[in-house]
């Protein structure tokens, strides 16, 4: 798959600025269109709230709201005209998750941030990556709160189990896997070994990689200590990996939302981006 469609979450929160900055990175490597989408929210009050706080005072908070989101714009046009990133930006209406999921469906990849929580009394308490990574449908780029404008992709680590959402990972992040200098594929306590290439786990996926020219080497970890989210993380660290591509799994029915222990442990504890797909 192509980078040519990239979107990135807008909004006044000091992860912003590092969110937008690994956007029109990823845009300018890859000759992208970098679309801001920026969310006045629905306001969310509580039922012990709703006599205190009254529509005008919800109207006005909406309204700077918009106010300020002007600001990020002027901003973003300005920083992509900078960078020579095609870029636009827009103002939507509605709850953050479901605005920016039906988003991301027009996009190759979207970028958001690992904290990205509305918790503002008037716009309520949501998990914004988690709930958007497993409603959308595309790949998402999350950008870590340690993020301090370092190259992506360069060395890109690859948690493989062998299943479908790994494969559409891996698939999804194809065309950052073939601008890296290196691929690291990784698996994690193996079990069982694949077959054709050696009984090396991982082996057969490195060898369909390099058939599309990317430049990429199979490992795998064993250890009865860690488990494979702290793995991956120490293997990232080892090998100085500035991107970690992994399935997500988990589901998302109704408000509840339910994530697999390695997804959770990685979204929590990310040292560098990493891009995840369900």
């Amino acid at each position: 798959m192509s980078l040519k469609d990239i979107f990135v979450h807008l909004d006044t929160s000091a992860a912003c600025e590092r969110r937008v900055n690994a956007a029109l990175m990823l845009a300018r490597e890859h000759a992208a269109h970098l679309t801001g989408v920026a969310i006045v929210s629905r306001p969310y009050i509580p039922a012990y709230a709703e006599v205190e706080i009254g529509m005008e005072i919800i109207k006005e908070r909406q309204q700077q709201m918009r106010d300020a989101l002007e600001d990020v714009g002027a901003v973003f046009d300005e920083q992509a005209g900078q960078s020579g990133v095609s870029g636009e930006w827009r103002i939507l209406e509605g709850e953050p998750s479901d605005i920016l999921s039906e988003q991301a469906r027009y996009s190759d990849l979207m970028v958001l941030s690992q904290d990205e929580t509305a918790n503002d009394i008037l716009l309520g308490g949501q998990e914004i990556p988690e709930r958007v990574i497993l409603t959308s449908g595309r790949p998402a780029l999350i950008v870590p709160r340690i993020y301090k404008d370092e190259q992506i992709g360069k060395h890109v680590l690859v948690g493989w189990d062998r299943g479908r959402m790994a494969a559409r990972a891996v698939h999804d992040s194809l065309s950052v896997l073939q601008t890296a200098e290196k691929v690291t594929i990784m698996t994690a306590n193996p079990t069982t070994n694949e077959s054709g290439n050696g009984g090396i786990s991982g082996a057969d996926l490195a060898v369909h990689l390099a058939r599309h020219g990317v430049s990429v080497e199979a490992d795998h970890t064993v250890s009865e200590d860690l488990d494979i989210g702290d793995l991956l993380l120490s293997r990232a660290a080892d090998l100085q990996a500035d991107l970690i591509v992994l399935g997500a799994y988990g589901h998302a029915r109704w408000r509840e939302l339910v994530l697999g222990g390695v997804t959770k442990h990685m979204l929590e504890h990310m040292p560098v981006p990493v891009l995840m797909s369900h």
